[in-house]
């Protein structure tokens, strides 16, 4: 079976959607619309004049004809996924369409804050979302996103912070740490939080760390964290803090990368509570002042989930029930 993964992968997720599939002994391939960028200045300097004076953005063409000549070189596919529908017009995704038996989407955002036509939609043989409003009102197949780090126990990690968060700056977000900080401290909880993007670079020039005493700070950067060595930031943490962006009605990665490592996660996003792996004793939902913040939380030791519900998660049944592999 040939299966091709089409998608920007930002962070880095969606190789592993490609790795797995191998392993199963697929022929598994991953176009990564991401790598393709502007060759040079004289490319840079072009393209802002299109989209200046001719509403026209280069390398979004060259980002979609790359796709295009990819699958004409891959040949023809049994199955393909696109996970960023929204970045394709519909030629292209119509010419996608026409390399495969079988085109499938995976909306890991929702349709308020990526919008996606009736049209492109249209041409999926099957469309997944992680968003609850969305699947109630566009019958979408439910599907999370996916644990892909290996299980490790809580047992063989020695954490020195209590608290520790990385995020895309956003201005809903950036108001709530500040509060939630003033409550960490009051509290006397070690903690990091780590804001990175390009609207950082006002805060990281007054200042690069906002100091907090005993090593705990909030750190601005324009510098993205490599994916890779993410693990490593999450292991030194009891617990890992996961805040909603405005209109997310689903569960981010942030969860199931602490179901893996087994760590506490501490979130604003109420609709964790419906699923079969909440536990009051391992995730907190934050009130809108941060009011119920406990350290008590932190100290009582975490609770391992079942067997069985901790595999529905992982990615090795999630490409299962996506691709029809089971």
């Amino acid at each position: 079976m040939k299966i091709c993964v089409i998608s920007y992968d930002f962070w880095g997720y969606d190789k592993h959607i490609v790795d797995t599939l191998c392993k199963k002994g697929i022929d598994a391939h991953h176009i990564k619309i991401g790598n393709v960028t502007h060759s040079n200045f004289k490319e840079r300097a072009t393209n802002a004049i299109s989209k200046v004076f001719l509403n026209k953005n280069l390398k979004t063409e060259k980002r979609q004809q790359f796709v295009i000549d990819s699958l004409v070189a891959l040949g023809h596919q049994d199955q393909i996924l696109v996970l960023n529908p929204d970045t394709f017009d519909i030629s292209t995704l119509e010419e996608i369409k026409a390399h495969s038996d079988r085109l499938i989407t995976y909306l890991y955002d929702s349709l308020e804050r990526l919008p996606v036509e009736d049209e492109k939609l249209a041409l999926f043989d099957k469309i997944f979302s992680f968003d609850i409003i969305d699947i109630k009102k566009h019958g979408f197949e439910k599907l999370t996103n996916y644990i892909y780090l290996d299980h490790l126990s809580c047992k063989e990690q020695t954490p020195d912070m209590d608290l520790f968060y990385i995020t895309s700056y956003d201005n809903k977000r950036v108001s709530y740490i500040k509060l939630l900080a003033k409550k960490l401290i009051a509290l006397h909880l070690r903690f990091q939080i780590m804001i990175i993007g390009k609207k950082s670079w006002k805060n990281q020039l007054k200042n690069i760390f906002i100091t907090i005493p005993e090593n705990l700070s909030i750190i601005f950067s324009i510098k993205k964290i490599s994916h890779k060595d993410l693990p490593s930031y999450y292991k030194n943490s009891k617990a890992l803090l996961d805040l909603t962006r405005e209109n997310q009605h689903g569960l981010s990665f942030r969860v199931f990368e602490a179901m893996a490592l087994e760590k506490k996660i501490i979130t604003d996003n109420m609709v964790i509570k419906d699923y079969d792996f909440y536990n009051p004793n391992n995730i907190l939902v934050l009130d809108e002042t941060c009011s119920n913040l406990d350290k008590n939380f932190f100290e009582q030791p975490y609770e391992n989930i079942s067997d069985e519900i901790y595999y529905y998660y992982t990615l090795d049944n999630w490409v299962d029930r996506v691709f029809k592999l089971a």
